[in-house]
């Protein structure tokens, strides 16, 4: 994308390149969290070997990454809301937003120490590489719970359904794993499954009243200089922005 366009058409372009970026990461991300949680080496077969399915798990993962760091990139672009590349990796330490915005810093660190712990696994422990690997299972949630909290278009018909059909899939993953190996490690699995529900339910009371509900924008944390703008584009994303 050129200066000149990028000055001519303004802070909307970006507004377009966040969310769609945003989305796909999300996309990715659960994808990548179900082939991890699934456990891929159970569903190998010889037309779908085991070194097959966990390249595409490994490269799920680095796409996502890769649609993570533009979608950083063009949030720190817009000039719409203060986001700095400093509110990317610390959390909470923002203006716009700062806890929803500190739950996605929390979520791309943690997804960040797993890429880079998994391209140095050989020299590393497989006990410690496995710890840090598990991160990656918190980073799903935290970054759902980010996309609700900082989305201005959470409303809308298409991201809400995206957003509860990657909710569905994380869920059915977790339940396939847990019924294809019971009673084994029943502890482990009932902490799973529990934890799933737990998740599910919270986001079923929360989300009426909280992003889907009246004066989210200041609630969230908004800077008051912005919530005039922050009204109007929520009007321009449910008219078809």
């Amino acid at each position: 994308m050129s200066p000149q366009l990028a000055t001519t058409v303004g802070p909307s372009l970006y507004w377009y390149l966040t969310r769609s970026t945003g989305a796909v990461a999300l996309l990715l991300l659960t994808l990548a969290t179900v082939l991890g949680v699934i456990d891929v080496q159970r569903w190998s077969t010889p037309r779908w070997p085991r070194f097959v399915l966990d390249a595409l798990h490994r490269y799920v993962s680095l796409l996502a990454m890769v649609f993570l760091v533009l979608h950083i990139l063009t949030s720190v672009l817009d000039s719409f809301a203060p986001i700095s590349l400093t509110d990317a990796f610390i959390p909470f330490v923002g203006s716009y937003r700062p806890f929803w915005l500190g739950l996605g810093a929390i979520s791309f660190d943690l997804i960040l120490a797993v890429i880079i712990t998994s391209l140095l696994r050989a020299r590393m422990g497989f006990s410690t590489w496995r710890a840090v690997h598990w991160l990656a299972y918190a980073s799903w949630p935290i970054a759902l719970l980010h996309g609700f909290g900082t989305g201005s278009d959470v409303k809308s018909t298409w991201l809400l359904a995206l957003s509860l059909l990657c909710l569905a899939a994380v869920a059915a993953a977790v339940l396939a794993r847990v019924i294809s190996g019971w009673p084994v490690r029943v502890g482990w699995r009932s902490v799973a499954l529990g934890g799933t529900g737990a998740f599910s339910l919270f986001l079923a009371l929360w989300l009426p009243n909280g992003p889907l509900g009246s004066d989210w924008a200041r609630r969230s944390g908004t800077p008051t200089s912005l919530l005039g703008h922050s009204h109007a584009a929520s009007g321009a994303s449910a008219s078809g922005r």
